[in-house]
């Protein structure tokens, strides 16, 4: 058994939420662990693509599996989701990496996208996994949005959620989806930065879908869209089925699903993060509930937590949800 991992201490160099959180976007090493590509065919008729990895050591029967949602705008190929599949393969685990729809590289055949509240495509994955070896453990791991869809999976099924999965954890979620809209709205230099380097994609691939829909929902506002606050009003709600951006961020904000929790669930937040606010984090929601574990650090910036050195980086995030998932399934 590995030893204990360290509390986290913030990378030399790396002053304040932005600078870690941009340095973890552009600057980052990573591993490259093998995968194997498949499509998952899905009950409505569309399709997710998967990347599969395969750990070392133990018999593939007797390997859990470690499911890793990415954030938005992401794709199994991120950095910091080739991180956390390095480490969990490093433990002996198994990986699979879920690509939402229309992040692959390819579009999806409908109309719809994914967005920070839709669970149904990871049940697809978990149930697809439970049926390929009965009994088989399974953890799930979440970035940002990804980890939002993890938390609010776990909380919403409760009991009822597969026993093959022991565990979950989520890395800088925004608990509060309209508090970290509003933060991602707000003015400010990087705020622009973050936002537009979003919606810059969110707006392609939009406008790609609707000349494949004509009519599905109005261009010309989605073509507009300068903030989230614009954008969910114009696609995501009313393509998703809610009444109002509002509506969305409410129903889909995973801090309202803690009370549902019934498996270990560690939620790893910075209190500098600068796209989900320290002063939104479920403090008293963790409380409630025994098996939830929020640990926030003072540093640490979104997605990133990045610890000692700049040019001889490590994340810290990565490592300490694998304790958590690893520890958990030898309980």
């Amino acid at each position: 058994m590995s030893p204990p991992l360290p509390p986290y201490t913030p990378a030399r160099g790396l002053r304040g939420g932005h600078a870690m959180t941009i340095f973890a976007s552009l600057a980052r090493v990573y591993p490259r662990p093998r995968a194997r590509r498949e499509r998952w065919e899905l009950p409505d008729g569309d399709f997710v693509d998967v990347d599969r990895y395969a750990a070392s050591g133990v018999g593939a029967a007797h390997r859990p599996v470690l499911v890793v949602c990415h954030g938005l705008e992401g794709s199994s190929r991120a950095p910091y989701v080739r991180g956390l599949v390095a480490a969990g393969l490093a433990r002996g685990l198994d990986a699979l990496a879920l690509n939402f729809r229309g992040c692959s590289g390819e579009p999806n055949r409908l109309p719809r996208f994914y967005h920070s509240g839709d669970t149904g495509d990871l049940h697809e994955v978990v149930t697809r996994l439970a049926a390929e070896r009965p009994g088989r453990p399974i953890v799930l791991a979440g970035f940002s949005l990804g980890g939002n869809v993890v938390v609010k999976y776990v909380g919403e099924r409760g009991e009822s959620l597969a026993p093959e999965v022991r565990a979950a954890a989520g890395i800088s979620v925004p608990f509060d989806l309209l508090r970290s809209a509003r933060a991602l709205d707000a003015p400010g230099f990087w705020n622009r930065v973050y936002r537009e380097r979003f919606l810059r994609r969110l707006r392609e691939k939009a406008l790609a879908k609707a000349r494949r829909f004509p009519g599905a929902f109005d261009v010309a506002r989605v073509r507009a869209a300068a903030s989230f606050a614009e954008y969910d009003a114009a696609l995501t709600a009313p393509l998703h089925g809610f009444a109002s951006a509002e509506d969305y961020w409410w129903r889909c904000s995973s801090a309202r699903f803690l009370p549902g929790v019934r498996r270990p669930l560690l939620a790893i937040a910075a209190i500098d993060d600068p796209i989900v606010p320290g002063d939104t984090l479920p403090v008293e929601e963790a409380r409630a509930n025994p098996l939830v574990t929020l640990e926030a650090t003072q540093a640490g910036g979104h997605v990133a937590f990045v610890s000692g050195w700049p040019f001889w980086p490590d994340f810290w995030a990565e490592r300490r949800a694998i304790e958590f998932l690893d520890a958990a399934l030898r309980e």
